[in-house]
């Protein structure tokens, strides 16, 4: 089973939310960090709207639900980075809070999305 219009789910359209946010957060991340801590977050959170798209392309719910469940590690990741960001001095306490906010709420919706996601096999 898959679900086609992945376009049409919310945790889709925050992720892309997200993804903006952190690239206007990390374009005033240090140059020499360009293909650093920049490049993996920024690559970390395209990771997360991709993979649901990705798992709704799939044939088969263990399949989609791999893909769902490797977009839900991506937030946890990309949480740790902005951690580390903000210990580097690369972003201030209030952005730190507003990005958290932000990945908080792609948490809730994936995870309620892969809730409902099971109850449909």
């Amino acid at each position: 089973m898959s679900y086609k219009i992945h376009t049409d789910l919310d945790v889709w359209k925050e992720s892309r939310k997200l993804v903006k946010f952190v690239y206007d957060l990390t374009v005033h991340f240090p140059k020499e960090e360009i293909y650093g801590l920049t490049n993996q977050i920024r690559r970390c959170a395209i990771s997360v709207p991709s993979n649901i798209a990705e798992g709704c392309g799939r044939n088969h719910s263990k399949d989609s639900l791999q893909f769902f469940y490797i977009s839900r590690g991506s937030l946890f990741e990309l949480e740790t980075q902005f951690y580390l960001a903000f210990d580097q001095n690369y972003i201030k306490e209030s952005e730190l809070t507003l990005v958290l906010e932000h990945i908080t709420t792609c948490k809730k919706l994936l995870n309620g999305f892969i809730n409902y996601y099971q109850t449909l096999k």
